[in-house]
């Protein structure tokens, strides 16, 4: 499902949900991984100049810069403070080489000019950009592609941006889909596949994105027969349901809307008695879910998948990242809700971390670009799938999971101290024609 309205927080982070985490596939009888690649950083791209600019470092610190989108009540301040919880843990250690890594700002708010001007003051007073999040990256990736010694460390929405070589994300942006996860599907609700039913925001990235999911969907042989775009203030889906209910719609995937939404439509799924095969994802992946659509009766039997472990605690006793991340994500800011954007900015932060570490005593923004190109494989340690940050591709990894008495419980999952962590690895990662 790709409906990318927002209830109190606004349009788009459905989008970002799509972005989310696309679910990968490796399966319990094979241990191996595939990437597709996209496009690479590459060392050959840092201009001279980056290996003797020093901006925003000092003998102590090392500051940088961070702009996400922290208007329309906090839309991504998870991916700032994720962000922050990574570099507060580094810091509690000593930090890197003796310098404490701070933190600098930028919200956007929600504007393309405001993403392009917060973008321009990290660029002129900041080492790097580290774990920003926002719909209006592409303003800031105009600036990124006219100063491409700068380094930008996050998880990039526009397509345009997550190309260029000195932009390295923990979790690349592809606009396909894991075939593995729809295999499974397919094998497990034979009779549901000829009937998909999905909404699609009318915002043209959502469209795009959709676009390259339903060309994987059916190729795999899934038959879409409801996909209507509906507009990003709309909060209530009665009419969707009944009209999906008319058409004959078996299985609807809501892997792609956010956790408020995801809540409306499985409240209107209940008012009208309708119960066809819910697929979730990682987008609406949420300790607040099961209660804001009316407690376990209206969620319980949905499916879930996503390309990250159970990271809002329910791994926390097989993967000692996942404690660490909750923790210092609560040390940061006490009381806050975790959301996949705080995780984005946490991994974002401990991919540059590992670059830095690397980049010598002495760390120049070039070092640094040098130092990420040679990242081929990341998982955060297992608290992700593996992805090649340095070749912009995602691995074939993902976990498939129900929720059963109001819980999220993994299904079907190779054991996570097994070779692949957890993580089914099978099939492929498909990209559509030109992506």
């Amino acid at each position: 499902m790709r409906s990318q309205s927002w209830k109190g927080r606004t349009t788009a982070v459905a989008l970002v949900a799509s972005l989310a985490l696309v679910a990968a596939a490796c399966s319990s009888t094979n241990s191996s991984s595939t990437t597709t690649t996209s496009g690479k950083g590459s060392s050959s791209a840092i201009p001279q100049s980056a290996f003797s600019d020093h901006t925003g470092v000092t003998a102590g610190q090392i500051r940088v810069g961070n702009v996400s989108t922290l208007a329309i009540g906090g839309l991504f301040k998870g991916a700032l403070v994720g962000t922050q919880a990574y570099f507060d843990y580094v810091n509690s250690t000593g930090g890197v080489d003796g310098r404490q890594i701070k933190v600098d700002s930028g919200d956007d708010g929600f504007s393309g000019a405001g993403n392009k001007q917060a973008t321009q003051n990290a660029i002129t007073n900041d080492f790097a950009l580290v774990g920003s999040f926002s719909l209006q990256d592409n303003f800031g990736g105009l600036l990124l592609a006219q100063n491409p010694g700068m380094p930008d460390v996050s998880v990039a929405l526009d397509s345009a941006t997550n190309q260029l070589p000195n932009v390295f994300s923990a979790v690349p942006a592809l606009g396909g889909w894991e075939e593995g996860v729809l295999q499974y599907y397919k094998q497990k609700f034979p009779n549901d596949v000829n009937a998909v039913g999905t909404i699609v925001s009318d915002q043209s990235s959502a469209l795009k994105d959709w676009a390259g999911q339903k060309y994987v969907m059916q190729k795999v042989g899934f038959k879409v027969i409801y996909d209507p775009s509906v507009p990003v203030t709309q909060t209530d889906y009665t009419q969707n349901v009944i009209a999906m209910k008319n058409a004959g719609v078996k299985i609807l995937f809501l892997d792609q809307l956010p956790e408020n939404y995801a809540a409306a439509m499985l409240k209107n799924l209940q008012q009208q008695n309708f119960h066809p095969q819910v697929i979730l994802g990682g987008a609406n992946y949420s300790n607040s879910l099961v209660s804001a659509a009316g407690g376990p009766q209206a969620v319980d039997g949905a499916y879930f998948d996503q390309n990250t472990s159970l990271y809002l605690g329910q791994d926390a006793s097989s993967i000692p990242a996942v404690t660490l991340f909750n923790k210092w994500v609560q040390t940061a800011d006490p009381g806050f809700k975790t959301d996949l954007f705080t995780l984005y900015g946490w991994l974002s932060a401990e991919l540059f971390t590992q670059a830095l570490r690397n980049a010598g005593t002495d760390p120049s923004r070039g070092s640094v670009l040098e130092a990420l190109s040679k990242i081929t494989d990341f998982s955060g340690n297992n608290i992700s799938t593996p992805a090649n940050p340095a070749g912009k591709s995602l691995s074939n990894c993902y976990l498939i999971g129900e929720i059963q008495n109001g819980q999220y419980q993994r299904v079907d999952d190779p054991p996570i101290n097994s070779p692949t962590h957890g993580y089914r690895c099978d099939y492929k990662y498909i990209a559509p024609p030109g992506s």
